[in-house]
């Protein structure tokens, strides 16, 4: 079923491999129910959500596909959907679902079309770097401000936090332990080193365990997205086109660039293609549809997945075996809940994680002038408007202009055009 011969591997190999995965996503669980607390989403309901989106979209990419990827709700994603469009414009929560779960369906249409190849092939590269890049330093910026390292200031917007205080020290703590385990190239260093910064904040005081530890997984609200035209009427009435566009923006490039890094790097394309892409990015959108039914931002393919590709990972059966690993963990909820409530236990894998989503600037070509400014209106879009798709937006206007003035609007494709006016009828009418 998995062609463990075929692929030169064996089950041990997998299992292991899954469990590395496991070990190096497994704070995902903590930091997105926590994220998403933010916008008023019950903690139980968050944890519950992210476990079921990963285990279903997970599982659709391990027995569908047969590659060792896992999905779960995209770092970045979670951020933008609880500040900008949740608390940003103070809307429903079931508002906010509607935009994820018709995401997800419009995904999966694309999932069965030649229009997603396309629409991928359409985007410039560098704007699709810079999208990376620029996600990466809003839940950086997220991160520095939950934990106080960063606070507000009345003239200056922003400026430095209190270090002296109990929750910045321990921020501070929790950084350096998990670089230095990242220096040493460890396994699942994000996930150990909220684990230590946790043991650290329960002996200085700053953790108590008063709700215990094991539960049975349930959802407070129950279903919170499942009727489509209800959840079009939301986007309609609310005007969130340009959410939805950016949700499935990102999606995309995540999806994509992930899926090509993560077998390229497991030997698994072949003559530089991806086999079964469809049914890989109709896992993802199933997972997605499951996560905004139950309550958690959009999935996408995790990078995560490469430390068990790393490991010897190379089927579905990898997948498999973090599917079992996350159905246990739904038990832990209290656990979980307690260790979420600390900041100082959390920022530390939002700062990181976005250190290692900025690095894809390295890829902007900078000595083109006509390249590089649309691509930094995006990177800096994104964290001083605290929105993803008004970063989005800049970086797609300024493009074929500068295209259009350098007399190269030959080389823009006609759907970056046709993004343009879109955005730019959003930003003005609708933002």
């Amino acid at each position: 079923m998995f062609q463990l011969k075929e692929r030169s591997t064996n089950v041990k190999t997998e299992i292991l491999a899954g469990l590395t995965t496991f070990l190096t996503l497994a704070y995902i669980i903590i930091v997105n129910p926590k994220i998403l607390s933010d916008a008023g989403v019950p903690f139980e309901q968050g944890f519950t959500a992210t476990i079921v989106a990963t285990v279903v979209g997970t599982l659709f990419m391990a027995l569908l596909a047969n590659y060792p990827i896992v999905i779960a709700p995209a770092m970045g994603l979670n951020a933008y959907f609880t500040y900008s469009v949740i608390v940003n414009h103070q809307l429903p929560l079931s508002v906010g679902f509607s935009t994820v779960f018709i995401t997800g369906l419009l995904f999966l249409l694309l999932s069965l079309t030649k229009f997603r190849s396309k629409l991928i092939e359409a985007i410039p590269n560098n704007l699709k770097h810079a999208i990376a890049a620029g996600i990466g330093l809003f839940i950086a910026f997220i991160g520095l401000r939950l934990s106080g390292i960063v606070t507000d200031h009345p003239t200056n917007l922003v400026t430095l936090g209190d270090f002296s205080s109990p929750g910045v020290a321990l921020t501070l703590i929790g950084i350096a332990v998990t670089i230095a385990l990242m220096a040493l190239n460890i396994n699942g260093a994000l996930f150990i080193g909220m684990v230590i910064t946790g043991i650290i904040a329960y002996a200085t005081g700053q953790l108590q365990f008063n709700g215990g530890i094991v539960s049975v997984p349930h959802l407070p609200e129950g279903l919170v997205a499942v009727n489509p035209i209800q959840s079009i009427q939301d986007i309609v009435e609310y005007g969130l086109y340009g959410v939805v566009f950016s949700f499935l923006f990102v999606m995309l490039f995540d999806t994509t660039g992930t899926l090509l890094a993560i077998t390229r790097q497991a030997g698994l394309l072949k003559d530089g293609k991806l086999e079964r892409a469809g049914r890989a990015f109709t896992a993802d959108s199933v997972g997605t549809i499951a996560g905004a039914m139950t309550g958690t931002s959009p999935t996408a393919a995790t990078v995560e997945s490469s430390a068990g590709v790393g490991a010897g990972g190379k089927t579905g059966l990898t997948a498999l075996t973090v599917v079992v690993l996350f159905a246990a963990a739904s038990f832990f909820g209290p656990l979980i809940n307690t260790l979420a409530g600390v900041s100082a236990i959390t920022a530390p894998s939002l700062i990181i994680v976005g250190c290692l989503m900025i690095r894809s600037i390295s890829e902007i070509e900078w000595n083109d002038f006509e390249e590089a400014f649309p691509s930094f209106l995006i990177i800096v879009g994104m964290p001083l408007t605290s929105s993803i798709a008004n970063g989005i937006a800049l970086g797609f206007i300024a493009y074929p202009v500068m295209k259009i003035a350098k007399r190269k609007f030959r080389e823009v494709h006609p759907l970056v055009y046709v993004f343009a006016v879109l955005f730019l009828l959003q930003l003005i009418f609708i933002a």
